[in-house]
């Protein structure tokens, strides 16, 4: 797939022409990253924006224990490291490769002639910088307020519909889901047993089948 039809897919960049299109893919950079490799480490200087093409990536802080919190997981069409194209500080996080994962990177020179030539992507940015605001805010509402069981049903909901709004594929595994809850895998994999005992979903080889929404919405204060 060329540059230009990735970057199509990409919301920072889904509303310019294709010939605009084409002049940004002419300044970006394909790179590949194998399974577990990190991609950038948090407090690395901040000089460019990646866009994952395939594979997955996950957005970690780690403690000085070596406890990961995961802040969020990206894939196909996602981009990451725009922040720091923004305020000139360094990482705030590390990216890891959770599969093979092939992005394209862009510089913050050649980021900034963009803007410049199309002001229009400083008003893309600014919408999906407000959509992570606005997910951030429901995370630290979720820690905070949520027990485990509304922590669990919250995120299977959020990960099905970014699926196909009725399951969550098991490559998402519960140590990852622990991750991203601030739990620990036993709790997890103990909260997934009585929600699916309940009936509330479904759990397969293959995926986790949401069964009742409007059970998992209550759980996860959304009703």
């Amino acid at each position: 797939m060329s540059a230009t039809l990735s970057l199509k897919r990409v919301p920072l960049f889904s509303h310019l022409a294709d010939p605009d299109l084409a002049r940004v893919g002419e300044v970006t950079r394909e790179r590949q990253y194998p399974k577990n490799s990190v991609i950038l480490f948090e407090d690395d200087p901040g000089d460019a924006l990646y866009v994952v093409l395939s594979g997955k990536v996950k957005v970690v802080l780690i403690g000085e224990d070596g406890r990961e919190v995961i802040l969020s997981v990206l894939k196909e069409s996602d981009f990451f490291g725009e922040m720091s194209l923004i305020d000139e500080e360094p990482r705030s996080a590390h990216v890891i490769a959770l599969e093979d994962a092939n992005l394209l990177v862009l510089r913050r020179e050649d980021f900034w002639r963009c803007i410049e030539s199309n002001p229009s992507i400083a008003f893309g940015l600014l919408r999906q910088l407000s959509l992570r605001l606005r997910h951030a805010n429901h995370q630290i509402g979720s820690l905070v307020l949520l027990d485990v069981t509304g922590r669990v049903a919250r995120l299977l909901l959020e990960l099905a519909d970014k699926h196909d709004g009725l399951s969550v594929p098991r490559t998402v595994t519960h140590h990852q889901i622990a991750q991203m809850i601030g739990s620990s895998r036993e709790t997890v994999s103990r909260t997934i047993r009585e929600l699916s005992d309940r009936g509330h979903i479904e759990v397969s080889k293959q995926n986790i089948v949401i069964r009742d929404r409007q059970a998992l919405r209550t759980a996860a204060g959304m009703a």
